[in-house]
């Protein structure tokens, strides 16, 4: 199982890399194993503000559909295009070209309530 150092987890597993008061979110690893070959990735929310854990999208996997949770309150700057043709490389590549969303922070304090890799690996029992 994959996890990063360098990146922050939620609880909904999602990641989140912090770039000054940009924030790259995808969805973990262990996240796209657990929901098989993901077939469709819709994101309407670009250009909007949303509070910290309010639904950003959905992920759409062959026997299931899931919610995704806004990790960090914040304006969704960008949605990777990519993924409308090829929605398979969230499970491919889940930290690189499966990145779903950038948000800018609105609140940095809430960097802080994120989880670190190994409290990452502690709540999924890795």
């Amino acid at each position: 199982m994959n996890i990063p150092s360098d990146l922050k987890y939620t609880k909904d597993h999602e990641w989140v890399k912090v770039e000054g008061d940009t924030a790259t979110i995808g969805i973990t690893d262990f996240a796209q194993s657990e929901l098989g070959d993901i077939v469709y990735v819709e994101v309407e929310t670009l250009d909007e503000t949303l509070d910290k854990e309010e639904v950003f999208g959905t992920v759409e996997a062959v026997k299931t559909v899931s919610d995704l949770f806004l990790p960090l309150s914040g304006e969704i700057i960008a949605f990777n295009e990519a993924l409308e043709d090829e929605p398979e490389k969230v499970n491919s590549d889940p930290y690189g070209d499966g990145w779903m969303i950038k948000i800018k922070i609105s609140n940095q304090e809430e960097v802080e309530e994120l989880l670190s890799d190994s409290d990452y690996k502690a709540l999924i029992g890795g």
